[in-house]
């Protein structure tokens, strides 16, 4: 059993290989994948993320959006950031989660995403982390399913905590799984 150290090692090499930056072998699928890991590897997981954005030996061209800092900049964008406590505090959670659910919805985040991302290039990898700090707000699923029109010519990499087995992907390996076959499990796990 490989740990998480030897996992991602494996993932840095992968993303950069002409197979994985130019789509081969997916029978026309949209190159999107899930790398899997146990939510007590995040700190890890996050190391890794900081070393390969600033590593300029890749082969590739990394663009890093965590869906947390996303949803704070919505949610600033709206006026309403100060406010969330004090309406949670008075509403309740759900209510919170209903008012949040209408302006920080996957479509949202995408047209974030893709304005900030600008123009994609050749050996672009799109890399999307903070999944778990955004549930039960977003879902990855409906993300990845909204992603699809924006971005359908460079491989998206999820980074999440939980697990995919092809068609369930779970959050935290806790939530009930959801439905998701558009995805590759890029570098297996246990």
């Amino acid at each position: 059993m490989e740990d998480i150290n030897e996992r991602l090692d494996k993932l840095k090499q992968h993303i950069q290989t002409e197979d994985y930056l130019y789509s081969r072998g997916l029978s026309n699928e949209v190159n999107y994948s899930v790398f899997c890991y146990h939510s007590n590897e995040e700190m890890t997981v996050r190391h890794f993320l900081d070393m390969i954005l600033n590593d300029q030996t890749l082969k590739c061209h990394i663009v890093y959006f965590d869906l947390y800092e996303l949803m704070l900049e919505i949610c600033q964008q709206r006026n309403i950031l100060d406010r969330i406590p004090k309406m949670e505090q008075l509403k309740g959670s759900e209510v919170l989660r209903t008012n949040l659910d209408k302006i920080c919805d996957a479509k949202h985040f995408v047209d974030i995403i893709h304005k900030k991302y600008g123009e994609h290039h050749q050996n672009d990898v799109l890399i999307i982390g903070g999944v778990g700090k955004v549930f039960p707000f977003l879902r990855v699923h409906v993300l990845l399913e909204a992603m699809q029109t924006h971005f359908n010519d460079i491989p998206v990499l999820v980074m999440y905590p939980g697990s995919y087995d092809g068609h369930n992907i779970r959050l935290f390996n806790k939530i009930e799984p959801e439905g998701h076959y558009r995805s590759f499990n890029i570098i297996e796990g246990d």
